[in-house]
């Protein structure tokens, strides 16, 4: 057996998250396995730099596999590529024994995108969340630096079964695109490993502050308190991206 390394590009709109699930439920592992079946005629399970959830896109998630494969590396690609879902494709593929995507990973990087705006705009409603109202963006900004170091992060989501919840977060902050409609605020944490939920709970409670349902000194002492208890809103998921993942 060869141990293949790929990236992965994916719409998760239709799809139960990354995970394989019981009986026919859509997954994006499920929906990368079938085809690694057609393709090669061998059960291969695939493992995933990280676990998406329902709705949640990718440009760079990371997983490997294991067949025997006598073609080129460039051939399993094409294959691969022809009988998956036209909203997942593999964007690169090679070799590499002893590969995990997910032990061997450095960090992680997502963006979020929220679109401010007084309409609702069609195009953009499995790509971001819909805000409207007030919005300051300063608020934004501040929330956002107060994340960057090394800190508990239970307030904004659950750990993977025996880990704690103290992440190093590298990279936190927003950025404002003007548009005709409004605006596109768009987030982008970059951690060594994130606990469930918890992109989609910074974001939540960030707009909170925000758009004033919140202040600052709630959030920060909502955050500092390290209890999932006192988390806010949950964004939804159609706007989080799983952007790449770094390696040494």
């Amino acid at each position: 057996m060869t141990r293949y390394r790929a990236t992965l590009a994916y719409d998760g709109t239709h799809y139960q998250g990354f995970q394989r699930q019981a009986g026919d439920t859509p997954t994006i592992q499920g929906a990368v396995e079938r085809a690694i079946l057609q393709v090669t005629q061998q059960a291969a399970v695939v493992i995933g730099a990280g676990r998406t959830d329902t709705g949640v896109h990718a440009t760079g998630q990371v997983i490997a596999f294991d067949v025997e494969w006598r073609h080129t590396d460039a051939d399993l690609l094409r294959a691969l590529n022809a009988v998956l879902p036209d909203d997942i494709a593999l964007q690169d593929i090679a070799q590499q024994p002893g590969f995990h995507p997910r032990f061997d990973a450095q960090s992680r990087v997502y963006s979020y995108t929220v679109i401010h705006a007084p309409q609702r705009q069609p195009l953009w409603r499995q790509r971001a969340w819909h805000i409207w109202g007030e919005v300051q963006t300063a608020a934004l900004h501040r929330t956002a630096a107060l994340m960057i170091g090394r800190h508990d992060f239970a307030t904004f989501g659950n750990p993977p079964q025996g880990e704690n919840t103290v992440r190093d977060v590298l990279r936190s902050a927003w950025q404002v695109y003007p548009e005709r409609f409004g605006q596109r605020l768009v987030y982008t944490v970059e951690a060594n490993a994130f606990l469930q939920h918890m992109v989609r709970r910074m974001v939540g409670m960030q707009m909170d502050v925000a758009r004033g349902l919140m202040s600052y000194e709630a959030f920060e002492s909502a955050f500092y308190a390290a209890d999932l208890a006192q988390a806010g809103t949950l964004a939804p998921p159609q706007g989080l991206v799983l952007e790449c993942v770094r390696y040494a």
